[in-house]
């Protein structure tokens, strides 16, 4: 352990120190907010005077090495982290904690809003989201997920966890048993209502045939309609309505009249209104779940991509475990055309692994011994032994299937409205049916009459439609944008990208490959060459810039191994001081050298990137730098340029290089040597001048600019500092699928509006059209149903869509 200090560590609390960040309150928030993003954390208390860390974390999700190794590699990579750090966060309070739950039994989006607006209420909750369209809800608050599931179940509602990926495989599976029930109620209840409807419209005067419509009516709406009535009296006993009590009430109304008037030999009977208003608000229901099922299709793919089980050798015998029994350290056999079980290491034997699913290229990658293999992927020809390195909530797959979920699970500002005037909805729909009623009985028309068009403004005035406007069309777009490579941390980012006017690019491993080259060496007067190189690449081993890296490997290729650094104190964006084999050797800018009072001269280099090396207050040698730009870079500015986006390179490289790589590529503005500090600067310059900005870059020095940025997109091949302070990833590091998010994010917003447009001007119209009876209850409830499927099946457009 490198930059924490172990205090002491419990099966359940680990307390760690970290001197590095003793008086860096805003790190230290910074280090907390980190470490909450992952699942297996419940619980992190900070206390900044002492720079210390108290864990509490759940060791079936990940094991104490696990945790530590985390600590040491985030508290690391934070206090590495520019000075400058992104907007101050504070820091939480007490012990509240995230806790995600499926939740079952939501029939319509005002059950969303009412799960919500209760949960809301509870002061131990600083915030809750419920989204119908995904079935789950986010609490953010002072309680552990057994007391959310109790809150939710008082409403007549059902919370399930939803931590692993096998919960997460459970709950879809009972997702399309659910789906396989609806439609078996649906056709049932259509079967039955049929003949109904028929003898309702034929209008006969036999008692026999009132019967035989009794009969009928009477399963459709106790039996495949029971559910709506059984919810609608649990939420009267909380005293709370929502789409289940207008049917209930629209339904009951009509059966409880027709039922009154056979009893008592009147002739005017609304069984076939009662029967028809459970049929198709039943034929709705399916349709909609079948239709949200497609939207879901991103989730399900990703899930079904980990394999039940897994093959561990334990005591030299091969066993087959359920991949859920895996621990870290266990060492596993993939066989031909079987699915990597979890990340891990290559032991032994040489394969070839369909890695598409993550990195989104169709060329099979070939792993050998101490090679990284990614759970899920799969084995091509050969079989190979590996060690499990990371397992449930830890693996690359899981972290996916996290970050999908947790962006389709979002609102949009833009759903807002929809929200308040859901819920709002229900109680005012159910006074305008009252109104309704009313007026019709003072003007002197039949109790019937006055019934049936008041059930009709219950029926009609579904919010179903209003409030899977956003949801369904952020569900399509997310999942589409899961299977190009490109990851969504939060719904924002999805309708924020629609609007940018200006990007700003880092360059190397952004617009370049990111594996700079030595392809010049100038050693100065009195320094020994393979000496020099063993010092210089032995003050390169402490850091994690791309252009050390190239000194480092440029002197192995010679065949001279870095000697061990010590003291290593690194200036981000400058350069680095350390002690090697007893000399100061200092690696960075001629700028760097130059604060030291290092004079040197350095020629023209023709685009390459210069580094300079200093030996015991001498100057010792100059590299030149050389990164070629990704293939796809020109024709990805080209295409922004096309969607009218300006591009700025920002860079701490030098200027020549800068322009040099900028002109090839095709971006027109250069800003070189520019401090992680100075690309937030630019970046928030541009934002109070009015632009919209995203930001796209892959180092910890760029992570201030990510988080400063309207959008920012990490290179998912970056460092895990970055990728933590951006929303979207672009995992298989190309930047053309910026265009692609963007494209996606116009297209994406322009059916969420068409949708609000739809489902407002429906409402607006039906429940006027309604109150005044130019809608029978039958077409009410049909139309009802036809305006969730329609807004559904517009939002579905975006998976065809490339």
């Amino acid at each position: 352990m490198e930059a924490v200090q172990v205090v002491h560590q419990l099966r359940r609390r680990v307390r760690v120190l970290v001197p590095a960040l003793k008086g860096e309150d805003e790190r230290l928030c910074l280090l907390d907010i980190l470490l909450r993003k992952h699942a297996a954390i419940k619980d992190v208390r900070v206390v900044p005077a002492i720079a210390s860390l108290a864990v509490r974390f759940d060791p079936r999700l990940m094991p104490a090495d696990n945790l530590l190794r985390l600590l040491d590699t985030v508290a690391g990579n934070v206090a590495r982290a520019p000075r400058q750090a992104p907007p101050p966060v504070e820091c939480a309070e007490g012990a509240a904690g995230e806790v995600s739950v499926a939740v079952e039994g939501m029939t319509c989006a005002s059950c969303a809003a009412l799960i919500q607006m209760s949960l809301n209420r509870d002061p131990s909750i600083r915030s809750a989201n419920v989204n119908y369209a995904t079935a789950t809800a986010t609490v953010v608050g002072n309680l552990d997920r057994p007391a959310l599931e109790a809150r939710i179940g008082a409403l007549g509602y059902q919370a399930r966890p939803m931590d692993t990926l096998s919960q997460r495989k459970m709950i879809v599976e009972r997702e399309r048993r659910h789906v396989r029930e609806a439609r078996r109620r649906a056709m049932v209840s259509c079967l039955l209502s049929l003949p109904v409807m028929a003898i309702g419209m034929a209008m006969p005067r036999s008692r026999f045939w009132h019967v035989v419509e009794f009969a009928l009516t009477t399963p459709v709406v106790l039996g495949a309609g029971r559910p709506f009535f059984t919810r609608a009296v649990k939420l009267a006993r909380n005293r709370t309505a929502n789409m289940d009590t207008l049917i209930a009430l629209g339904a009951g109304a009509a059966y409880g009249h027709s039922v009154t008037s056979l009893l008592a030999g009147r002739h005017h009977l609304y069984f076939e209104a009662a029967a028809g208003i459970v049929s198709f608000v039943l034929l709705g229901r399916w349709l909609e779940e079948r239709a949200k099922g497609k939207a879901g299709d991103a989730i399900r793919r990703l899930l079904d991509l980990q394999p039940p089980t897994a093959t561990v050798v334990r005591n030299e015998v091969e066993v087959v475990v359920p991949v859920d029994d895996l621990v870290v350290g266990d060492v596993l056999v993939v066989r031909p055309g079987e699915r990597v079980p979890v990340d891990g290491e290559v032991l032994g034997g040489r394969t070839t692994i369909d890695e598409s699913m993550v990195t989104g290229e169709s060329m099979p990658v070939v792993k050998g011994p101490g090679d990284p293999v990614i759970g899920g992927c799969i084995n091509g020809a050969g079989s190979f032994r590996m060690t499990a390195r990371a397992v449930g909530q830890d693996t690359v797959l899981a972290g996916i299937v996290r970050m999908v979920d947790h962006a389709q699970a979002a609102k949009l500002p833009v759903q807002r409205m929809a929200d308040r005037v859901s819920a709002v909805f229900v109680p005012g729909v159910v006074a305008v049916a009252g109104v309704t009623f009313a007026t019709w009985l003072a003007q002197g028309a039949r109790l019937s009459t006055a019934l049936g068009n008041a059930v009709s403004v219950l029926l009609i005035a579904c919010p179903c439609a209003l409030g899977l406007a956003t949801p369904t069309a952020i569900m399509a777009a997310t999942g589409q944008a899961a299977r190009r490579g490109i990851y969504i941390r939060n719904g924002e980012a999805l309708e924020t990208a629609s609007g940018l006017s200006v990007l700003v690019f880092d360059k190397t491993g952004t617009v370049t490959e990111g594996r700079p080259v030595v392809s010049r060496l100038d050693v100065a007067a009195g320094f020994e060459r393979a000496e020099m190189l063993a010092l210089v690449a032995g003050a390169e081993m402490g850091s994690e810039h791309h252009l050390g890296r190239a000194v480092i490997d440029y002197a192995r290729s010679l065949g001279i191994e870095p000697l061990r650094a010590d003291e290593v104190t690194a200036e981000i964006g400058k350069g680095i001081t350390a002690r090697v084999g007893g000399h100061t050797v200092l690696v960075g800018s001629h700028a760097f050298l130059a604060e030291r009072g290092i004079a040197a001269h350095i020629p023209a280099l023709a685009g390459q990137t210069p580094v300079l090396a200093a030996i015991d207050g001498r100057f010792a040698a100059l590299f030149g730098i050389s990164d070629r730009p990704r293939s796809t870079s020109a024709a990805a500015i080209a295409r922004l340029h096309e969607l009218g986006i300006r591009t700025i390179m920002v860079t701490g490289d030098v200027d020549a290089a800068a322009r040099a790589i900028a002109a090839e590529v095709g971006i027109p503005e250069v800003v070189a040597q520019a401090s992680p500090a100075r690309k937030q600067e630019i970046v928030a310059e541009l934002r109070a001048s009015g632009e919209s900005v995203g930001m796209i870059g892959d180092g910890i020095n760029d992570a201030p600019a990510l988080a400063a940025a309207d959008v920012g997109f990490a290179i998912g091949t970056g460092t895990d500092v970055a990728i933590e302070a951006a929303p979207v990833t672009l995992v298989n590091g190309d930047i053309a699928k910026v265009a692609e998010m963007i494209e996606l994010s116009r297209k994406t917003m322009r059916i969420i509006r068409q949708n609000l447009v739809w489902a407002m001007g429906y409402n607006t119209i039906a429940i006027p059209g309604a109150a005044l009876g130019e809608l029978s209850p039958m077409v009410a409830s049909s139309a009802m149903a036809l305006s969730s499927v329609s807004v559904v099946t517009n939002s579905l457009r975006l998976q065809k869509d490339r």
